[in-house]
């Protein structure tokens, strides 16, 4: 199999690559120079796509023994990923980029090249699994036997039809400790190379700061439930749903309990703060689903809405009509809250179906409450370890 394998400069990477070409497939490395800052560099675990990133990568392949290509996709990131995090803070949502990143460019973008070039998968160094036990036998996605660096959240928008073109070799991995000795014993020069986290694009770490920079200052009010004047802010864009910290506040609640989050509407500029109570929800609706297999109403499922939030029993209440078959979902979605059928097969009506009455969302009921509920994040739906779907939160019900 000729398999592409992206090479971000990580150890985990250059093991996946490694491993596929040990495997037998005709292995390509490519490094995908997503930053326009071109003179970007590394500090520590903050930064990402830099000059030691792509370096590091040569070396990895050069050791490896395949060959290797810098691809520059940084006008694709910048549209699809940068510029929907910024509208979405600006619309007051709660957007996930390392989400829309492995949608609209690892799955996307790049398997789209990949496709063109003639490679038949391409391979990450993402910690997922994927099993032939989906309907029919088809390809599916399953949590990584690594829970603590488990992604099959972020990786689940990708749909099926990129799952069935994906090579994902660190998902049997039990800790990542593993991974970095694979990597000493094949003498990789990255086996202690540190993570990277946060924000790749917000190399500091201040994404407050990075928001206000990029979309100016548009102050507002921050008021309580009933309306009185609690203080000001300088851009609803810096808060989210279920915040806690850097409200700006002077003054405490009258009974002393924290405030947090509760309310944003940019279109006022305010922002509405409240007590613990008022975020909690067990019932969710969502949009622009992307189904593994057929969702029906009634269905138990485990549903997350966080990278690394626990999987909470749910029962789904309403589906999509186009839900209630598999849907392949390769194209990137047409951001949130889209509900245009001929922009989004996922959300579309199914054959045989009246669009003016077919649902366009996903409703859930929780078990439990579940706390900061936030419109714009992703909801997976998980059955054991196995993903089923996918979808954009819309709001509380």
């Amino acid at each position: 199999m000729k398999v592409l394998a992206a090479m971000s400069g990580g150890v985990d990477s250059a093991v996946a690559a490694a491993r596929a070409a040990e495997a037998g497939h005709e292995v390509v490395g490519v490094h995908m120079a997503l930053s326009k800052n071109r003179d970007q560099t590394r500090s520590g675990s903050r930064g990402c796509c830099t000059v030691e990133d792509a370096s590091d990568a040569r070396r990895a392949a050069e050791k490896i023994g395949i060959p290797y290509y810098v691809w520059d996709l940084s006008d694709d990131f910048h549209d699809l990923v940068v510029e929907d995090f910024l509208s979405e803070y600006a619309a007051g949502r709660t957007p996930n980029p390392c989400v829309r990143c492995n949608e609209r460019i690892k799955f996307a973008s790049l398997l789209e090249r990949a496709t063109l070039l003639g490679f038949d998968a391409v391979c990450t160094g993402h910690y997922a699994s994927i099993r032939a036990d989906g309907p029919g036998g088809a390809p599916s996605l399953h949590r990584s036997r690594n829970q603590a660096k488990d992604q099959s959240y972020v990786l689940a928008v990708m749909g099926p039809d990129a799952v069935g073109r994906s090579v994902f070799p660190l998902g049997e991995y039990e800790t990542k400790d593993e991974v970095r000795a694979e990597a000493r014993s094949r003498g990789l020069g990255v086996s202690t190379k540190p993570d990277s986290y946060d924000i790749c694009f917000v190399a500091d770490g201040d994404t407050r700061g990075f928001l206000e920079r990029s979309l100016g200052q548009a102050p507002g009010e921050i008021r309580d439930p009933d309306g009185a004047v609690l203080g000001t802010h300088r851009g609803t864009h810096g808060f989210t749903i279920g915040q806690r910290k850097g409200l700006g506040l002077e003054q405490p609640a009258a009974d002393g309990a924290p405030r947090y989050v509760v309310d944003i509407d940019p279109s006022s500029r305010q922002v509405v703060v409240g007590a613990a109570e008022l975020l909690s929800t067990r019932e969710l609706i969502a949009t622009d689903v992307v189904a593994f297999e057929p969702l029906t109403p009634g269905r138990e499922v485990r549903a997350q809405i966080r990278a690394h939030g626990e999987a909470i029993p749910a029962e789904v209440l309403e589906v999509p009509a186009a839900a209630t078959a598999t849907v392949p979902a390769t194209t990137p979605r047409t951001g949130a809250g889209s509900a245009d059928p001929a922009a989004d097969p996922a959300v579309g009506s199914a054959p045989g179906t009246d669009p003016d009455t077919a649902s366009t969302s996903l409703r859930m009921s929780l078990e439990t409450p579940i706390r900061g509920v936030a419109p714009g994040q992703t909801l997976v739906l998980y059955d054991g370890d196995r993903v089923i779907a996918a979808s954009t939160l819309e709001r509380r019900a």
